[in-house]
């Protein structure tokens, strides 16, 4: 397994790991969105390879504040979820935040289904909006203090 930078030659690849998991986890409303984030607000984006092939991906964006790292559009092969890719993912970018000056905070925007992923890091619900990307798609705000995330 090997996480590396995001290439624009990885947005195929990308788009099908989000069709795999649609819609179950996502949305089919969500594919547009993804294309426009990837065209446009890209900062630091990683994807993780076995063999060659992109079986999970996900990035960071960074707040207005200065002090808010957010983990955003994470998204691993229906086929090696609950194979650790997930978490390896998480704890590199973890890791990858820690690095940036003046962040204090991780923040991150996800669905009721995935909010548990996210809580074994450290991060706490602090919202949650109903039907948020889409009917039955409810967003969880989750975050936590940078010095309080489990890696």
């Amino acid at each position: 397994m090997e996480i590396r930078k995001y290439k624009s030659a990885d947005q195929e690849q990308i788009i099908q790991l989000l069709r795999l998991n649609t819609p179950e986890y996502f949305s089919p409303d969500e594919e547009e969105d993804l294309v426009y984030y990837l065209a446009h607000h890209v900062e630091y984006y990683y994807v993780v390879e076995i063999a060659g092939v992109v079986v999970g991906c996900g990035g960071i964006n960074l707040a207005d504040d200065g002090l808010t790292a957010k983990i955003s559009w994470d998204i691993v092969h229906p086929d090696h979820q609950g194979k650790g890719i997930g978490s390896a993912l998480t704890k590199y970018r973890i890791e990858r935040i820690r690095e940036m000056e003046g962040i204090k905070t991780i923040s991150v925007r996800t669905s009721q289904l995935v909010y548990p992923f996210y809580q074994k890091f450290g991060l706490e619900l602090k919202e949650i909006v109903e039907d948020f990307w889409a009917e039955g798609f409810d967003m969880y705000r989750m975050e936590c203090d940078l010095e309080t995330t489990q890696d």
